[in-house]
């Protein structure tokens, strides 16, 4: 099952694989969850949603694990494309189950802890990109003094015809 974590404060959302599925199951969207066992201590989470292998995402207002197929006009699961569209479309209920994929969490109560450095992502420096020609130069320079190159290239002087 993966967890994705989203921080409200910083405006992050991390992701996680976990194996520890019996911490949800039978959880309801809106539930506080505590997420000692996943590794971030004093970090408690409300559950907002999540979808299931298929894709399909949950829906708050349908009770029960199955899934349904609903006649909506808007909300999760659709977005309308001209005023007054609706469509019938299949959703997962409210309650998380072993067919749900991934649960998306926002953190509630933070631990003693930052959650960049629990999930490694500390930021990095930009590499400065170099387009293709300047790489080039910059490798021709550096093999300016090379004599295993020079070499090669005195050998085949006489013997490449144009």
């Amino acid at each position: 099952m993966n967890i994705v974590l989203s921080d409200p404060k910083t405006g992050k959302a991390f992701g996680k694989k976990v194996e520890v599925t019996a911490l949800f199951l039978n959880k309801r969207i809106g539930e506080q969850v505590k997420l000692d066992s996943l590794g971030l201590e004093g970090f408690e989470a409300k559950i907002a949603g999540g979808s299931d292998k298929q894709g399909f995402p949950m829906r708050k207002d349908i009770p029960g694990m199955a899934r349904k197929k609903i006649f909506i006009k808007k909300g999760t699961g659709f977005h309308p494309q001209r005023k007054g569209e609706r469509k019938k479309v299949s959703v997962r209920g409210n309650t998380i189950s072993e067919e749900i994929e991934q649960v998306n969490l926002i953190i509630t109560k933070q631990g003693n802890k930052k959650l960049e450095e629990l999930f490694g992502t500390e930021k990095k420096e930009p590499e400065q990109e170099i387009s293709a020609k300047e790489k080039l130069v910059k490798d021709s320079l550096e093999n300016v003094g090379n004599v295993e190159i020079a070499g090669d290239a005195k050998e085949a002087k006489g013997k490449i015809r144009r």
